[in-house]
């Protein structure tokens, strides 16, 4: 489906010169996210990997762990009252068995493109006991050289963000510093669970070799997002907030604010970035 982008007329003043041109601009529709058959969570999203997005956002939930929880993800025919598929509502269903936590299945959220906690019910609902502790994976280390060289990679895989300049972005690279995928998104948080909704339908979770980075900030929600898909290290090439750190050293994540050119911040979880044996603390 060619809905990515769309174009609209614009007036354009450069230097006092006034025109009249088309823009493009990167499109905003609602997805409705079913359970099963029932209404689950609605979403502000750029269209395009769909199905990615709503596994990955059930990952985040606990609900999905393995591709063996998932049965099928389609669009729902007759979506609208005159029947049309208007490709914007998904059904999910679960494999049989898969428990479905009480607090899901109730709560009916509606989550804008910026924030995706909005209408959750306490933060304690979120707090959903990861499947892959971070603490009892592998040691994953990375060097600040390496760290450094992933936002230009990031940048230079944006297709997208070229023709708009309104899209965020998520990207998983291997602990080696190899792209492993890269999402776009209106909503950072829609770009974290495509990526991860498409390890889960390759069978690639839980994700404990991998670095997750965002193109602005990291909220509380996208350090949950990667912990949920048992990611070691989350960097931002913005400020994280104070719930994000909290909940990285809780829980074992290496969270990197701030990463911009030689430049970082590491909030939580230091044991995993390789400092140089001369390298002093202040």
């Amino acid at each position: 489906m060619g809905r990515v982008t769309e174009r609209r007329k614009v007036l354009r003043i450069r230097d006092g010169a006034v025109s009249s041109r088309p823009d493009t601009l990167v499109a905003e529709e609602p997805l409705e996210i079913r359970l099963n058959g029932k209404s689950l969570a609605i979403t502000m999203r750029t269209p395009g990997d769909d199905f990615a997005l709503a596994a990955g956002f059930l990952v985040s939930e606990g609900v999905l762990a393995t591709v063996d929880d998932l049965q099928n993800i389609v669009y729902c025919a007759g979506a609208t009252a005159d029947g049309v598929n208007t490709y914007n509502v998904v059904d999910v269903k679960t494999a049989p068995g898969v428990a479905l936590p009480e607090f899901t299945l109730e709560r009916n959220v509606y989550t804008t493109s910026s924030c995706g906690l909005c209408g959750k019910a306490s933060l304690d609902a979120v707090r959903t006991t990861a499947r892959w502790p971070i603490a009892d994976t592998p040691p994953v280390r990375v060097t600040p050289d390496l760290l450094a060289s992933l936002p230009d990679r990031l940048r230079a895989a944006q297709r997208v963000f070229d023709r708009t300049g309104g899209l965020h972005a998520a990207a998983l690279f291997t602990e080696d510093g190899e792209l492993l995928d890269i999402r776009e998104d209106v909503g950072r948080h829609n770009a974290v669970d495509k990526l991860v909704g498409r390890a889960l339908q390759n069978g690639d979770l839980p994700l404990s070799r991998t670095l997750l980075l965002v193109s602005g900030r990291a909220s509380f929600e996208l350090a949950q997002k990667a912990v949920m898909a048992g990611i070691p290290v989350l960097a931002a090439v913005s400020a994280p907030s104070s719930l994000a750190v909290d909940l990285a050293a809780e829980t074992g994540l290496t969270l990197v604010g701030f990463l911009r050119g030689s430049s970082m911040n590491v909030y939580a979880g230091e044991d995993r970035v390789a400092l140089p044996a001369a390298a002093a603390r202040g």
